[in-house]
């Protein structure tokens, strides 16, 4: 067992490390497609058959780029983690599985992975370290 990387509270920043980056990425994806790509992204939708293209391109940006702005920032965590969790959970059905596990560019591995972390944060118990849910609370 590697005793070095165990020490009072390991767990808890482990868990900040995992929320914090899990809220840069999908920030960043929201903020490409509110800011540069929203049309772009409206006609990909579309190109899936997505009803209402429009909306829900607007819908999952704000979802990805307030969802990850609170993951960040540690407020409302739980449903920051369970929105941005359903939005990658879509993506996944809908681009990246038909695709195959491993395929090159929209392979579903890295997608599983957040997912798999996003579930980690959504059901983590005990209060969140750097978080301003813990002001409120």
């Amino acid at each position: 067992m590697l005793d070095f990387v165990k020490f009072k509270g390991s767990q808890e920043w482990g868990l900040l490390a995992l929320r914090v980056w899990l809220g840069i990425i999908f920030a960043v994806h929201g903020y490409w497609k509110l800011f540069g790509g929203l049309t772009g992204f409206q006609g990909f939708l579309a190109s899936l058959g997505v009803p209402a293209p429009g909306l829900a391109a607007v819908l999952v940006a704000l979802v990805e780029f307030l969802g990850g702005l609170a993951l960040i920032l540690g407020v409302l965590i739980q449903v920051a983690a369970l929105l941005t969790a359903i939005d990658i959970l879509v993506a996944y059905l809908l681009v990246h599985m038909p695709s195959g596990q491993f395929q090159v560019p929209a392979g579903a591995e890295f997608v599983v992975l957040i997912l798999a972390g996003l579930l980690a944060v959504l059901f983590y118990e005990k209060k969140h370290l750097y978080a301003l849910d813990n002001t409120f609370r």
